[in-house]
């Protein structure tokens, strides 16, 4: 098992390749892990994408899941390098710690396939999508940003006329992804916002 620091990027990501891309401080002294993956299969795996690889207008974007943890558990597991001063390295005194462009504290990780050792057996983070039209209570509430479209300002896709929501979290290993083939394009129509229903 070796977690390189710097081992990977966005960039030169290829199918079927994860990356921890970050860490960044949250609530009651926690982290959470980035992780993105450009995924093999699902709706953004197509002929279209596939001949058209060296145009990035057709590229698949990498999705992204965040773990979170405990900073002192996460530098051990992942077996990060120690600080200058022997503390762990996603203390608080490592001097990598950043302000991004939307103001959160992170620390850059870029981890090409990072692993785990879990009781002598190596695993290795990936990324597993579940689309549903079942929101939580958060997507229920903010319905207009949290429902799957078509781009960022595109038509609602919808499942057997409801929204459709899409999920990530991280898992070991095999991902098992949920995708739902959204109905015809609603194109021209209108779509009740309260519960979905779609109007012609």
């Amino acid at each position: 098992m070796n977690n390189m620091i710097n081992s990977g990027s966005i960039e030169d990501l290829n199918a079927g390749q994860a990356l921890a891309v970050n860490a960044r401080q949250v609530a009651n002294g926690k982290i959470q892990i980035e992780i993105a993956e450009k995924l093999e299969s699902g709706s953004t795996f197509t002929p279209l994408s596939i001949f058209n690889a060296s145009d990035t207008r057709f590229t698949s974007k990498a999705r992204r899941a965040w773990l979170t943890c405990e900073p002192t558990d996460a530098s051990q597991i992942l077996k990060l390098p120690s600080n200058a001063d022997g503390t762990h390295f996603l203390s608080d005194t490592n001097p990598g710690w950043m302000i991004d462009d939307a103001g959160r504290s992170i620390v850059p990780l870029n981890i090409l396939n990072p692993q785990v050792d879990v009781n002598g057996n190596v695993h290795t983070l990936r990324l597993q999508v579940t689309e549903t039209t079942t929101p939580n209570e958060w997507q229920a509430a903010n319905i207009e940003t949290s429902a799957k479209r078509k781009g960022a300002d595109g038509d609602y896709i919808t499942y057997e006329g409801k929204y459709l929501f899409s999920n990530t979290m991280v898992v070991f290993d095999q991902a098992e992804h949920t995708f739902l083939k959204g109905d015809e394009a609603t194109v021209g129509k209108t779509v009740n916002l309260n519960t979905g229903e779609i109007f012609s």
